[in-house]
């Protein structure tokens, strides 16, 4: 697997999983909020504070969505049309510039999803990376659009199947090799029984179909358990929704993460990814003398005179184990040889003890 380079973080399996605030549209129309929460993201611990760039009109028809039935989603709970809110909800072009120097300024990565071809061109001088959201992931004009721009592509794959997947994966790195791929599950509710559907064992699926693409969620679970299952299966990338305040009015606000959450988050990842360490079975520093007091070792049951014939009888097998004693394990290499010293009750018996 190969490792990207977002602005001056490395990512990759052997990299710090690299955290993405989505503040979407938790800016509530406000420039000074939208500053606020990218100070809240760096001091919590993201590596990038992200926003989504549309227009409603660019992202929703309002006539397709007045004509929908019987179709129950995050929106059923919104008090305005899904073409208000989204209105609402949209980043004031003129910030583009503005959010970008802020976010330098504070020292986190300046981010987006952008929600129209022509909104691709508008914001690509801004990002070192560019997001492409799980709803955007079978518009095929798009993705190529996006990968021509030679920045970090992040595919997220919520709603879709394998084949949209692997034909979206396919028209990205066809022109442009630097891509992450996420996991996510686009139900947006926070039931708390969506944690039954983020399936992060498709994390597996997707390492052994895309062998040399680094891997993420993006999660809209509450809590962090998905996000630590994800990171131990091999995601170095997590894209949460941000905000500093779940009470507030507003369709991302209640299932977001905020400061205090998102810092036990990051703390937590940190701590497991101390614990997965590289993989390689050996003796940790940690544990050289847990080896010696906890193992066996071969041992004189009674006292033995030189020239003695070793028979198993006389052995026992006990803790602890010096570094210049048999183990169990060695026995063969004493068994029926003929003693060159004399033994004392317990002593350990070596290889040079015997001919």
């Amino acid at each position: 697997m190969k490792t990207l380079k977002i602005g001056n973080k490395k990512i990759g399996i052997k990299h710090p999983t690299y955290f993405i605030a989505d503040i979407g549209a938790n800016h509530d129309g406000s420039l000074a909020r939208a500053k606020k929460l990218i100070r809240l993201a760096k001091f919590s611990g993201a590596d990038a504070a992200k926003f989504q760039h549309f227009s409603a009109k660019t992202i929703v028809s309002d006539v397709g969505f007045r004509k929908l039935r019987n179709i129950k989603s995050h929106q059923s709970r919104w008090k305005k049309s899904v073409f208000s809110v989204y209105q609402a909800a949209s980043v004031n072009k003129k910030w583009t510039k503005v959010l970008k120097k802020y976010c330098n300024k504070i020292g986190i990565e300046f981010m987006t999803s952008p929600y129209s071809l022509e909104i691709v061109d508008e914001i690509n001088a801004y990002v070192k990376a560019i997001k492409i959201g799980s709803g955007d992931i079978t518009w095929i004009d798009i993705v190529k659009k996006i990968a021509k721009k030679k920045k970090v592509g992040i595919i997220a794959t919520g709603a879709s199947n394998l084949s949209e997947v692997e034909k979206a994966v396919q028209e990205y790195i066809k022109i442009n090799k630097s891509l992450v791929l996420m996991q996510c599950n686009t139900n947006y509710t926070g039931d708390k029984k969506n944690i039954n559907f983020v399936n992060l064992n498709v994390l597996k699926q997707y390492r052994k179909k895309f062998p040399k693409i680094i891997l993420g969620l993006s999660d809209h679970t509450f809590g962090h358990s998905s996000v630590l299952g994800a990171v131990a299966l091999g995601a170095r990338v997590v894209e949460k929704h941000f905000t500093d305040n779940n009470n507030r009015i507003g369709p991302d606000h209640f299932f977001a993460m905020n400061p205090v959450t998102w810092k036990k988050m990051v703390n937590a990842t940190r701590e497991l990814e101390s614990a997965l360490g590289d993989g390689l079975k050996k003796i940790e520093k940690n544990e050289t003398t847990t080896a010696v007091v906890q193992r066996r070792s071969i041992r004189a049951n009674q006292k033995l005179k030189k020239g003695t014939i070793v028979k198993e009888s006389m052995l026992d097998f006990l803790r602890p184990c010096p570094k210049d004693a048999l183990r169990p394990s060695d026995k063969k290499l004493i068994l029926n040889k003929k003693l060159k010293k004399n033994l004392q009750y317990h002593d350990i018996i070596k290889s040079s003890d015997v001919r």
